[in-house]
């Protein structure tokens, strides 16, 4: 398969909250990882966004594509750069309820436009499906970089320390994530504080009375 430039690593998987010049547009790109249950060997490729085409429905469309066997279990990884937008949420949960033989996690740099009522509401929608979405921490950073990189090339930064900055900044980020996933929760539980029952009338009053 065709790997990721390290200086594409660096750059696109970089999730500091702010860039620093020069300035560089942060895209959205998706490597996934599909491991078969039997222990073969996994199937590795990464997507970026097309032109009214994102990274998750390339990617969907490429896992249909495969023709995998049904009656066979697989474990798929994705590590993204971005959350995935409401759209690719809803097309994401979709494909996954339809393809039971697929166990699918989701793992994303940084989240995108995580301010937005929009984006919040389908984090939500995929934390409650079949599909959690959950933010790359050292492991997951490590992995990405291991099998996703091209390491033959001469490096400009030590990796190490670019992995370790990444999983600094990607505390900050989980505890935004988990804010998010807890809202729901909170405003339900606070609207069933606020419920006030109305005194009975004497008329329910009398009609109730043994």
């Amino acid at each position: 398969m065709a790997l990721l430039t390290a200086k594409t690593f660096s750059l696109q998987f970089n999730n500091k909250r702010r860039i620093k010049r020069p300035y560089y547009p942060r895209k959205a790109l998706l490597c996934y990882q599909l491991t078969p249950q039997n222990g073969s060997t996994p199937t590795r490729g990464y997507f970026k966004n097309k032109k009214k085409c994102h990274a998750e429905i390339r990617f969907i469309n490429e896992i249909k594509s495969m023709g995998l066997d049904e009656t066979q279990c697989y474990q798929v990884t994705c590590y993204l750069t971005w959350s995935p937008c409401p759209s690719c949420v809803r097309e994401l949960v979709a494909f996954i309820k339809a393809h039971d033989h697929l166990n699918l996690r989701i793992f994303a740099s940084r989240l995108y436009c995580h301010w937005c009522r929009r984006q919040q509401e389908g984090l939500r929608l995929l934390c409650g499906s079949q599909v959690p979405v959950e933010v790359m921490g050292s492991r997951e950073f490590a992995d990405c970089w291991e099998n996703f990189v091209d390491h033959k090339e001469p490096l400009s930064f030590n990796p190490s320390e670019m992995l370790e900055e990444l999983d600094k900044n990607s505390r900050a980020i989980k505890r935004r994530l988990e804010r998010i996933k807890s809202w729901s929760v909170d405003v339900l539980e606070n609207g069933l504080r606020s419920l006030q029952l109305g005194p009975v009338s004497s008329s329910l009053s009398r009609s109730n009375s043994r």
